[in-house]
């Protein structure tokens, strides 16, 4: 049977009629239909109209990168002296896993209550030239107060590293709807991490304050997305992550809050993950055709990504990224949705 022919998808729908739509494919959330102000019920997540296009896209659209989410330099790292190289997917760099990670892969699908869905996924030793066979799975819960929830855990047999988080693209307006640049965003995060022209980051953990990555009184997206700033220069608009502030192992911060003024809508992320990676779909140009029939553009959406720190792995000033047979992994991401 091939991949497409496995492609499944399921509904949960909570007791407000507000539901969401996932997908076996990279653990990956399809849809999130959600009220607006006057009670209008929009989907406010990017998707493909064809399941298939979920396979091997570049916008990694909705999904669960891995076995390490965004960028290792060089693709290189060392476990106990022991060195690894992993794929050269981006530039010079490792990107999600590799051309073939967690994303791009089909895991078994469990509904474990009428709110609850589990994926699984068993990554083998070697598998993109990670090391140890590692178990990951991603438990998604719809609450009747439009929350969704999503643990993240990863077990292994052997030591190595992991980074998942979610790759979805929120649009407050509706995914058919154009640009989000107008919506603003508040982030929980004083400091930032400067990154190379290949964004990776240079290890220094710099203060937002006096730059346009200063998002710590709310914004629009696109109030500075053209400044002539080095970050943004690099990523043709924000493609960078952010230490969220009070980080704590095992604690849930608040991390960010996305709103519309046009709907009303309101996207509180909660997170116990040390760092929120913000891309502003710079790329989504020439993007497959949307669960709605038409094209995606530029900055159609927002990802709002928690996880650990890009190339953490070789920079040990970063939280550690590591798991083991004596060191599960875990994380939670809320996905809170309101109005005002």
């Amino acid at each position: 049977m091939s991949r497409i022919d496995k492609i499944k998808y399921i509904t949960l729908k909570n007791a407000v009629g507000a539901y969401v739509v996932l997908s076996n494919v990279g653990a990956g959330i399809v849809s999130i239909n959600v009220p607006d102000r006057d009670g209008n019920l929009a989907d406010v997540t990017l998707g493909y109209k064809d399941p298939a296009d979920y396979l091997d896209d570049g916008p990694c659209m909705g999904k669960i990168p891995g076995r390490y989410a965004n960028r290792i330099a060089r693709g290189c790292f060392s476990i106990d002296g022991i060195e690894y190289q992993l794929a050269l997917n981006n530039g010079p760099n490792a990107l999600h896993g590799g051309p073939t990670g967690f994303a791009n892969r089909i895991w078994d699908m469990e509904q474990i209550s009428d709110d609850t869905v589990r994926f699984t996924y068993t990554s083998a030793d070697g598998e993109e030239g990670y090391p140890a066979r590692l178990v990951a799975t991603a438990t998604y819960r719809w609450t009747d107060n439009n929350s969704l929830e999503l643990t993240l855990e990863a077990s292994a047999d052997a030591p190595s590293i992991v980074n998942l988080t979610n790759h979805a693209y929120f649009n407050l307006n509706g995914e058919d709807s154009g640009s989000a640049l107008a919506h603003t965003l508040w982030l929980n995060a004083s400091r930032w991490l400067p990154t190379d022209n290949t964004l990776v980051p240079t290890g220094e953990m710099a203060p937002v304050e006096g730059t346009p990555m200063d998002f710590t009184v709310a914004k629009e997206l696109g109030a500075d997305i053209h400044a002539d700033f080095p970050a943004l220069r690099y990523g043709k608009g924000y493609d960078n992550c952010w230490i969220i502030d009070g980080y704590e192992p095992g604690v849930v911060n608040e991390a960010a809050v996305l709103a519309s003024d046009k709907s009303g809508r309101v996207l509180r992320v909660y997170t116990t993950q040390p760092a929120v990676q913000v891309y502003t779909g710079n790329w989504l140009e020439g993007s497959r055709e949307s669960i709605s029939g038409h094209r995606y553009h530029d900055y159609d959406g927002v990802a709002i990504e928690c996880q650990g720190c890009p190339d953490a792995p070789n920079r040990p000033e970063f939280p550690p990224q590591t798991v083991a047979p004596d060191k599960p992994y875990r994380q939670l991401i809320i996905f809170e949705f309101s109005t005002i």
